[in-house]
């Protein structure tokens, strides 16, 4: 229970500061550097796939070692270690193949990825430690 639990608020965190960062950030950083290349919407099912996935290995990496006893430090460092890996595979490998991917995108994508998984990790981390906490009538932290 405490890792499904553990998931829905991962994902519910990270997927509030992914909407943020793709609909204040996103247009105006990638839009003029990109144009054509971008769908003129985003792509529904890749984009859920990515999400239950991503967060999945979220689970996985950080947030699971965090409950298991890591404590939030674990979520948080083992969050920016997933995201600042993630994003560089993705980035990177864009930069290297494609004429018009910039070095501006890759390294705010890369801080970008390295922030928000460290902190929906973490946010999902408190938030099942609260959660669970609220069940069992113990809390941990």
């Amino acid at each position: 229970m405490r890792y499904a639990i553990g998931y829905l608020a991962t994902a519910l965190v990270f997927g509030l500061l992914d909407f943020v960062w793709l609909t204040r950030v996103g247009p105006g950083l990638y839009r003029p550097i990109l144009g054509d290349l971008l769908a003129p919407q985003p792509r529904a099912a890749p984009a859920a796939i990515f999400y239950f996935l991503y967060v999945l290995a979220m689970m996985i990496f950080a947030v699971g070692p965090a409950l298991n006893g890591g404590g939030w430090r674990a979520a948080l460092l083992w969050g920016v270690l997933l995201g600042f890996f993630a994003y560089a595979t993705y980035d990177l490998t864009n930069h290297a193949t494609l004429r018009v991917w910039s070095v501006k995108i890759t390294l705010l994508d890369m801080a970008w990825g390295s922030f928000a998984t460290g902190l929906g990790a973490l946010g999902g981390y408190w938030l099942t430690v609260f959660a669970t906490g609220l069940v069992t009538g113990t809390r941990t932290g």
